[in-house]
């Protein structure tokens, strides 16, 4: 069997995330020669098991040559409350997810597949973690959010904040450090990206200062600074056009500024195959780019191909980083 192992996390135990798990694991026969281990509960897969009509046995499992086990994780979970953000769900995922990042600071892991969590859920529970990005760089500060699809590589300077604090993040010396880290990111994963490209904050880029200072104030003077460096980055061009600059182009990456700038037109294009890479780590994690749909969830309707992706990422990058 290989010895590359990837770790996928259950995500919220409402959401479709242990159904998305199965459904692969037992009925897609195209993921890569992984050993998969599952950080969740025996009694959450039985449960969805049984909603899917699949025949799972624990803790170890051959599937057509798929090496898959299960490691339980947290305190047992009595029942499953599906649909809805609820404060045990919420800390049964973060206990699901808390164990594969320990495991992989311990290099037992070499990759993370982290299935949706709710943050609503997350909040409940009492946990100070917006997400899954920000749990990360609690122990990795320079951590990046960054997603993938065939068709747009796209990065994020700022992520799950309120916009107004994401705006006050615009400043120059956060923008130096932000790209630094960046291609320093870029350069070790073995990414193949050859130029980078940064979207302006205001209208227009701000039409030379008359809609908006930033690009003018702190955004051209960190460009500036970074080519002085030897790093050369794009921009800022318009927000209502950068995209035509990038789209199809795989070896460019578009920065965003912050969150739903990049991602409404990320998921307008690669809802049902973009991944959620971080970038900045010592292992690779990824995660489909959509959430727990908790309208979907005991249904037997929901997409894996997202995950599936997510999947196969984390399983080129992983070859790639090691």
């Amino acid at each position: 069997m290989t010895s590359f192992k990837i770790g996928l996390t259950l995500g919220d135990p409402g959401g479709i995330g242990p159904e998305l798990i199965l459904k692969l694991l037992f009925e897609s026969p195209d993921l890569p020669p992984a050993e998969f281990l599952i950080y969740g509960q025996e009694t959450i897969l039985d449960f969805w098991a049984k909603k899917l009509k699949l025949e799972a046995k624990w803790p170890d499992l051959i599937l057509t040559g798929r090496q898959v086990s299960l490691r339980e994780t947290g305190a047992p979970l009595k029942t499953v409350t599906i649909g809805q953000p609820v404060a045990e769900n919420g800390l049964a995922s973060f206990s699901f997810f808390e164990a594969a990042v320990n495991a992989a600071r311990r290099g037992e892991l070499q990759a993370i597949v982290t299935a949706p969590i709710s943050k609503m859920a997350w909040g409940k529970a009492g946990l100070a973690f917006r997400g899954h990005t920000e749990y990360l760089e609690s122990f990795y500060p320079e951590a990046i959010m960054s997603f993938w699809s065939d068709r747009l590589r796209l990065a994020l300077f700022t992520h799950h904040l309120p916009l107004r604090e994401a705006i006050d993040r615009v400043k120059k010396d956060n923008l130096v450090k932000f790209f630094k880290n960046l291609g320093r990111a870029i350069r070790e994963a073995n990414t193949g990206l050859e130029e980078i490209f940064i979207s302006g904050l205001n209208p227009h880029a701000g039409e030379n200062g008359l809609i908006g200072q930033e690009e003018q104030s702190e955004i051209i003077p960190a460009l500036l600074e970074l080519k002085k460096n030897g790093l050369e980055i794009k921009g800022p061009l318009p927000p209502d056009t950068i995209f035509l600059q990038v789209l199809d182009h795989p070896e460019r990456l578009l920065v965003s500024l912050y969150h739903d700038q990049g991602l409404i037109a990320f998921k307008l294009l690669s809802f049902a195959g973009g991944v959620n890479l971080t970038l900045g780590l010592p292992f690779v994690r990824t995660s489909p780019d959509h959430g727990t749909a908790f309208d979907l969830a005991g249904q037997g309707l929901a997409d894996p191909r997202s995950l599936k992706q997510a999947i196969w990422l984390a399983w080129t990058a992983g070859q790639k980083k090691h």
